[in-house]
């Protein structure tokens, strides 16, 4: 659950860590750039992006673990979180000069722009489609965040919390700084990937127990060589919890509601696993054979994993809103907390 906040491609719009920049190749030095206090609990790489234009999140990743990058003159992490008045050491960087960078292909452009599902003055939200990033870096090229500004070069879009690649459903995106600020402020774990106070459906692997089974597990992050990142429960880890929900079992299989109290990294695929119950069609967690039985029989080629709601509120609670999404674009809102509408099942088995 983090955000970024850069400006268009154009480059016109001032930079979200404070400073106007310019459309250079290359920047001409080490800059020491002090922190707005609008800034204040602004992450690092996001900070960052504003201020290296055209900069990508790998680049980014590169010179802050090199130890090139520091706050207050001390070594910092990509999620470290920035105060007013610091003073922030930012080297050199080459970038792509003006005429160099690719746009986003049109096919992902018009899928992003169909799956916009609301949207007023502070934030958009999109039902996003399974395969799609919510930000490049890292082997990939172009996310949601990148494709929105390339469909609106003038609106400055922050990412207010992440969505796993594979995963469908309920992404938010805020359009007003204060908007962002709140919105993270309500999503407790803010220095991890995914936002609580969603509801998940997904298909378990195998039959699952009638009711509901809590798992309350940490949950430890890894990188494998390679660059792969992975989890795994460890009692080193960050405390997590999970409830799963039976809906109702089909081909052999367990069709769920999830809640999570919290918004670790591949949280839910993590403890379906430590379960017993996969979530069907995981590749990195799940059974190989079961996903294979799956594709041939009914066509699943995908990770069955949709976030299917979110609730908030915003203006100190005055303006309520829960947005259902089914995961084949069908919309159940969004709407107030007063006209809640059900979900269904976002895929088929026979």
């Amino acid at each position: 659950m983090a955000a970024n906040k850069t400006p268009g491609p154009d480059g016109n719009r001032p930079s979200p860590g404070g400073g106007s920049g310019g459309d250079k190749a290359a920047s001409g030095g080490v800059r020491q750039v002090r922190v707005p206090e609008d800034r204040d609990g602004q992450r690092l790489d996001n900070f960052l992006l504003g201020q290296l234009k055209g900069a990508p999140r790998s680049v980014i990743y590169k010179i802050v673990r090199s130890g090139q990058v520091r706050i207050n003159g001390k070594r910092a992490k990509p999620d470290s979180r920035l105060s007013g008045g610091d003073e922030v050491r930012i080297p050199p960087v080459r970038l792509e000069a003006p005429g160099e960078t690719r746009p986003p292909p049109k096919a992902m452009l018009d899928r992003l722009a169909a799956s916009i599902v609301y949207e007023d003055r502070l934030f958009l939200a999109l039902n996003k489609p399974s395969g799609i990033a919510v930000h490049g870096g890292s082997g990939v090229s172009f996310g949601v965040i990148e494709g929105l500004r390339a469909l609106r070069p003038d609106e400055p879009f922050e990412l207010v919390h992440r969505l796993d690649r594979d995963t469908s459903g309920v992404l938010i995106i805020a359009k007003k700084r204060s908007a962002l600020l709140e919105l993270q402020a309500l999503l407790r774990e803010g220095e991890d990937e995914e936002a609580p106070n969603k509801k998940y459906l997904t298909l378990l692997v195998g039959k699952m127990p009638s009711g509901t089974m809590t798992v309350e597990a940490p949950l430890q992050k890894s990188v494998l060589q390679g660059g792969e990142r992975m989890v795994r429960v460890d009692q080193g880890g960050k405390p997590s919890i999970s409830h799963f929900t039976l809906i109702e079992r089909r081909g052999g299989h367990s069709f769920c509601e999830v809640r999570i109290e919290t918004g670790r990294t591949h949280q839910i695929r993590v403890h379906a696993q430590h379960l017993g119950h996969p979530v069907a069609g995981d590749e990195k967690y799940g059974d190989r054979e079961a996903n294979k039985r799956l594709a041939e029989q009914v066509g699943l080629k995908r990770l069955f994993l949709h976030a299917a709601s979110m609730e908030f509120a915003l203006d100190g609670g005055a303006k309520p809103y829960l947005i259902n999404v089914l995961a084949g674009g069908r919309i159940c809102g969004p709407c107030s907390i007063g006209s809640r509408v059900g979900l269904g099942p976002p895929f088929s088995l026979r």
